[in-house]
């Protein structure tokens, strides 16, 4: 059986491998921690009855709050999206999240009781 290389050039003779590594755009740049002044606030509402923790204040553009709450999600295997520039997460996870926004080099500021 021949290999997928062997079978890529059957597909494709004109083909020519390219032996650079593949190097990320240049133009996006990586927003981190540091580059937040403000705080991020963080509370905690009822929509429809059931709560939901909401964090506002993010200053990265939107690819960098698409991986900050997706980077959430998967900490605390929890549902939620985003909308109008704020992570919206379902159930009450302020105080856990705070925390690990700390851990990550985030200031936080927690609103509401």
């Amino acid at each position: 059986m021949a290999d997928l290389r062997d079978q890529l050039k059957h597909l494709f003779p004109d083909h020519t491998e390219s032996n650079e590594p593949a190097q990320p755009d240049s133009d996006q740049q990586d927003f981190s921690a540091k580059d937040q002044t403000a705080p991020l606030i963080c509370r905690f509402e009822k929509r429809k009855g059931k709560g939901t923790t909401i964090i506002e204040g993010f200053e990265g553009d939107s690819e960098a709050l698409k991986a900050l709450a997706k980077m959430i999600k998967q900490q605390f295997s929890v549902g939620g999206g985003i909308k109008e520039h704020s992570i919206i997460l379902q159930g009450n996870y302020r105080d856990q999240i705070m925390d690990f926004l700390k851990q990550k080099g985030y200031k936080t500021k927690r609103v509401g009781g």
